[in-house]
């Protein structure tokens, strides 16, 4: 690297381990920020003679980024943002923090998944999905996916896996010549009624679908989850033993097998580390506090909060909701979700608008009670289970509480 990009790199990697020790967070964002001022391109230097996989979507990236470092480490070291740090800032910072590897995957926000795909120069895209997130400053989902579609028509070398199940996905990637199609399922449907292409109708059945007035249809995918495993491409059946809860994450498993491929690394070699991952970045992480058995579940938007009651067990059950910047000053989404999988059990609820939740939940006939603290809620509770599901800086704080479990 050029003489300013190793001071810039250097600077990077001490403010961040500073950050930690101070007690400030991981560092995964204020070495990133620094060390970019002092060399603006410093990304690019740090990307170079990496074989790069970005990971990009609204949902489920932090979870496929690390199930395919985890399909990758059988061939080397990994770089990767696992703090879930998915701006430049943070993949600055985590390829700075790492120092030489061979290989890098990063979870990139898909804002900016364009910026990403000029600075490194990856092999491999996966893109996930396409819903609605933060709806107060992100764009909406037709114009993110036309985003996509321009910044992957600009970079025709770069390998794509793509959901075939999702429309929005689906005519994104169409732009690039090289596609890997996986279906993993898409339960929300709410954000892809429409055809991207021209406007019309989208008709669903048995799993397919269509537009009903142009020719983009879902392609054939090449990787498909069947039940509790993943076949491959050449029709062999992968089972799929996963610590992780939910079906959502044997597709997110289905796409690190499929981004693994394209590195080389056979589906029968790579499944086998997929059930080493047990948490991510304090997500599904269970920890036993006085006598009861708290699991973290993170949903951030209507997608996710959909399968995050699929992963919940039938137990005691604290919702928290904040509205800080990171997760969007607009609560109005609390109406696209459906919270009737609760009735019948016992609902806590608390975070900084826990009203706000508090009217969506009577509006839903869900009984439920107010606390004022996670401690409190911890204390409410019999002993057993307790399942948590926060969206992000009320997960982030309850994270805290429990002394910043991973």
């Amino acid at each position: 690297m050029p003489l300013r990009a190793k001071v810039a790199s250097s600077v990077s990697r001490t403010a961040a381990a500073l950050s930690r020790a101070a007690g400030r967070g991981d560092g995964s964002v204020i070495g990133g920020w620094i060390g970019l001022k002092i060399d603006p391109e410093l990304l690019t230097h740090l990307a170079a003679g990496r074989s790069v996989a970005l990971v990009s979507g609204t949902n489920g990236k932090t979870t496929t980024t690390k199930l395919t470092v985890a399909a990758l480490e059988g061939l080397g070291r990994v770089a990767t943002n696992a703090f879930g740090a998915n701006m430049p800032t943070g993949h600055t910072s985590a390829l700075a923090k790492a120092g030489t590897t061979p290989f890098a995957v990063l979870e990139v926000d898909e804002h900016y998944l364009a910026r990403v795909l000029d600075e490194t120069q990856p092999r491999v895209v996966a893109l996930l999905n396409l819903s609605r997130d933060q709806l107060d400053r992100a764009k909406e989902v037709a114009m993110m996916a036309q985003m996509w579609r321009t910044a992957l028509a600009a970079h025709p070398g770069v390998h794509i896996v793509a959901n075939a199940d999702d429309p929005m996905v689906t005519w994104a990637a169409l732009a690039s010549p090289a596609v890997t199609w996986f279906s993993a399922g898409q339960r929300w449907h709410d954000d892809s009624w429409v055809c991207p292409e021209c406007g019309g109708a989208i008709e669903r059945a048995h799993g397919d679908w269509r537009c009903t007035n142009c020719p983009l249809r879902r392609p054939k995918p090449d990787w498909v989850v069947e039940e509790d495993g993943v076949i491959d491409p050449t029709g062999a059946w992968h089972q799929v033993h996963l610590q992780l809860p939910g079906t959502v994450n044997v597709g997110n498993a289905a796409t690190a097998l499929a981004v693994a491929a394209q590195f080389g690394v056979r589906p029968a070699d790579a499944v086998k580390r997929l059930g080493a991952v047990t948490s991510v970045a304090g997500r599904y992480a269970q920890v036993e506090r006085d006598g009861r058995l708290i699991r973290l579940l993170l949903a951030k938007n209507p997608a996710s909060w959909l399968e995050a009651f699929d992963m919940a067990e039938v137990a005691p059950t604290l919702l928290s909701i904040n509205a800080r910047d990171p997760d969007g000053l607009d609560t109005s989404w609390l109406f696209d979700v459906d919270f009737a999988p609760l009735r019948g059990r016992r609902v806590l609820i608390t975070g900084d608008r826990a009203y706000d939740l508090a009217v969506r939940l009577q509006v839903n006939g869900v009984a439920f009670e107010h606390v004022t603290s996670f401690a409190d809620a911890v204390a409410a509770v019999p002993p057993g289970r307790l399942e948590v599901i926060a969206n992000y800086t009320a997960f982030q704080d309850i994270r805290a509480e429990l002394d910043r479990v991973n």
